[in-house]
């Protein structure tokens, strides 16, 4: 089977460890849960991973974690977190789901379920106003997508296709020139010209707005009720099977934390930030974090359908064969958390493991 490539940065490593915030102080008196000393829990510093960064600023995690700790690990790729998951090195993590696909697809459907959701949208095609005008003029120009067959690149290929335009997924050349950029470069590639937009996550477009880029697109746009799945909480199944009231208290400490982030997004925003400048140090300037927040939604629905509908278009791209998904889902200790929280329970598309 050909699979979208891990195509993990070496400067990535397994992750970085990411520093504890005081709000998650084990309560005195607190238990270990299924006595684990610790659940390992990576995420990335996105905006699209807001739960996992709100939920690590907050404390929710643990909070629900009792007397096991919550370590965490930050990834700037999601090819470095399932290589991560895959050796043991982290338990449960918040990913994209075009890794989470590749992931379960490379391994024969061995290593990882997909148990609940988190984002939805976040996703833009941002260009230079001076060189791209319409949607047309794309053709002939140079757009970056974050690397070879990751969630936006998928995206944008398959755009381009249903405009009718060829360009060759492994080279990125045609009709269109798919440059595969790091998004930690992007911005400056604008800057200096060698690029003419591109179609990218959060904060990375709203960067690149700020550098006087025009938001051409939003994805949302171009699917149904405008959601889409943008990241899904992760977990090895072998932590799943041996250890699942540890994922139940990591997953109810996720619908608290969306609960909380939609009932008070300003605060939730503001928190965020807190928890990017304490991973790296330097936090988000209004003038990118204002407009970037708007356009995700939080969500505890994986929005199961979509991730077939991205699998498809990783096929028509030429960059994964007809994949067998079936499995890839396990949304019962999700359901179960969301039924105790009185909230409406979610579908896994027929994608169950049966």
């Amino acid at each position: 089977m050909v699979v979208l490539p891990l195509l993990a940065l070496a400067s990535c490593g397994y992750g970085s460890q990411a520093e504890d915030h005081d709000a998650a102080k084990i309560a005195v008196g607190a238990k270990k849960i299924d006595g684990l000393d610790s659940v390992r829990i990576g995420y990335f510093g996105n905006l699209t991973h807001g739960t996992a960064l709100v939920g690590v600023n907050k404390g929710y995690f643990q909070k629900n974690l009792g007397a096991t700790r919550a370590e965490y690990q930050l990834f700037n790729a999601g090819p470095s977190e399932i290589e991560a998951l895959n050796s043991g090195s982290i338990d449960i993590g918040w990913i994209g789901p075009s890794p989470a696909i590749n992931g379960f697809t490379a391994s024969g459907g061995t290593n990882l379920r997909i148990v609940g959701g988190s984002a939805s949208g976040g996703v833009k095609l941002v260009v230079d106003p001076e060189k791209i005008k319409s949607l047309d003029d794309v053709k002939g120009k140079k757009i970056a997508t974050p690397q070879l067959g990751n969630t936006q690149d998928v995206a944008f290929l398959n755009w381009i296709s249903e405009r009718g335009w060829k360009v060759d997924a492994e080279s990125g050349k045609g009709d269109v020139s798919v440059v595969r950029t790091d998004n930690s470069v992007t911005p400056d590639a604008y800057g200096s010209g060698s690029i003419d937009g591109a179609w990218v996550p959060e904060p990375t477009a709203s960067k690149l707005v700020a550098e006087g880029g025009k938001v051409l697109l939003d994805e949302a746009d171009l699917w149904p009720d405008k959601k889409f799945v943008i990241t899904n909480v992760i977990v090895r199944q072998d932590f799943l099977k041996e250890h699942p009231k540890a994922v139940e208290a990591v997953l109810k400490a996720s619908v608290e934390t969306n609960k909380w982030i939609n009932a008070n997004p300003e605060k939730a925003k503001t928190a965020v930030n807190a928890q990017l400048e304490s991973d790296s140090g330097k936090p988000l300037p209004a003038d990118v974090i204002d407009p970037a927040w708007k356009s995700i939604r939080f969500t505890d629905d994986p929005l199961a359908s979509t991730l077939g509908a991205e699998a498809e278009h990783a096929v028509e791209a030429g960059l994964l064969e007809k994949p067998d998904l079936n499995g890839i889902y396990d949304l019962t200790l999700l359901n179960k958390v969301l039924k105790a929280e009185g909230e409406n329970t979610v579908d896994d598309a027929g994608l169950r493991k049966s």
